[in-house]
């Protein structure tokens, strides 16, 4: 679909994939796509409370990879299981995102999960992952799901053993988190979930709370993330709704902690969070024409009655101004990862989301060819 033709769609744009993000001429970069299958039955408030506050950690772990000399293109998906809410004739298995890169569409959906009482099944929900998502047939796209509980693994009418070996014919690999203790999970099955599906096995405290390391350069960085929100203009029927959704999702982060909204701002100064959709500057980037021939209704208020080359210096005005408000975050942010790793090294571990699935995935990322500079 032409960027052109953007303005007359539904709601439905949100949930698009976004293209790869690569210039005419070049090839494509390869994927990570990674399900999030969270159970949100009533003991997992800990859990959707971490899933939650880590998100942006996980896409900035991964972001940080590179290829072939070029960054992934991320697509995450999610799933809930577990709750009492959902239907019970679908195992208490609910799609809640397919595999997108729209990172606030991520965000926003797994804000809107809450718990309650009802049957865990991870084979069950594994195997509807499998089924239902569109995964690459590209064989050397990285393909993740990550499973999380803490009931038995055996529970429900799909045993993992068949779960698993649906997922090795399509290259799909297979984490578990059990939030509990390492023995209670190998007894439960969650180890050997891992090990079947060519995963790693995880144990989290999900009642623990993560800690932020405030740093000398947290006030900056925030008051740059408010800047570079400005360098977002809304365009089209969805622009303004979708304008308002990036800002409702750092309130959401910011109510985590400090530290998952300075995780968000740098997630946002990333190739990953990409909006061409509904914002102007990338959608420019994206296809430079469409934009300069869009319909005049379809810009956005103080880009209207502008001919092609006032609306060609609006743009990549806005443009220069991102650019160089990215380039600051970045380079705070290096100093704010140096000075919170010191700080950490006078901390105690500890068994959050955090610490031990962003360290797994780094590691299959590994192994799967990508490389990180630290």
């Amino acid at each position: 679909m032409k960027l052109s033709t953007l303005f007359l769609t539904t709601a439905a744009c949100a949930m698009m994939v976004s293209p790869a993000f690569a210039k005419p001429g070049e090839a494509a970069p390869e994927k990570i796509q990674v399900a999030l299958l969270l159970d949100t039955s009533n003991s997992m408030d800990g859990l959707i409370s971490q899933a939650k506050s880590q998100l942006w950690t996980l896409v900035n772990e991964l972001s940080e990879g590179e290829k072939n000399g070029q960054a992934p293109e991320i697509e995450l998906a999610l799933y809930e299981y577990g709750n009492s809410n959902l239907s019970v004739s679908k195992g208490y298995i609910r799609q809640v995102l397919p595999l997108s890169s729209d990172l606030d569409a991520v965000s926003e959906k797994l804000f809107a999960l809450s718990t309650d009482g009802g049957e865990e099944y991870a084979g069950m929900v594994i195997k509807t992952a499998i089924d239902e998502l569109k995964w690459s047939d590209d064989a050397d796209d990285m393909k993740l799901i990550i499973v999380a509980g803490n009931e038995p693994f055996t529970q429900g009418p799909i045993n993992y053993q068949s779960a698993c070996a649906r997922a090795q014919k399509g290259g799909i690999m297979i984490d578990t988190i059990h939030c509990g203790s390492e023995e209670q999970g190998i007894k439960g099955k969650w180890k050997a979930g891992a090990e079947c599906g060519g995963g790693i096995y995880m144990v989290i405290n999900q009642d623990e709370e993560t800690v932020h390391v405030a740093s000398p350069y947290d006030d900056q960085l925030l008051d740059l993330n408010k800047k570079l929100n400005k360098t977002y203009i809304g365009y089209g029927a969805e622009g303004e709704a979708r304008k308002m959704r990036q800002e409702t999702q750092d309130s959401n982060a910011a109510s985590m902690s400090v530290g998952s909204l300075l995780k968000r701002s740098k997630s946002k100064a990333s190739a990953q969070y990409k909006n061409e959709s509904w914002d102007i500057v990338d959608a420019y980037e994206a296809d430079e024409e469409a934009i300069l021939e869009l319909d005049d209704k379809a810009l956005p208020e103080e880009m209207k009655g502008m001919d092609k080359d006032a609306r060609m210096a609006f743009v990549e005005k806005k443009t220069q101004e991102r650019k160089a408000i990215q380039a600051e975050i970045k380079s705070l942010e290096e100093k704010r990862t140096a000075f919170v790793s010191e700080k950490r090294k006078e901390m105690a571990d500890t068994k959050t989301l955090d610490n031990v699935m962003v360290s797994a995935v780094r590691k299959q990322a590994r192994e799967n060819g990508y490389e990180f500079k630290k």
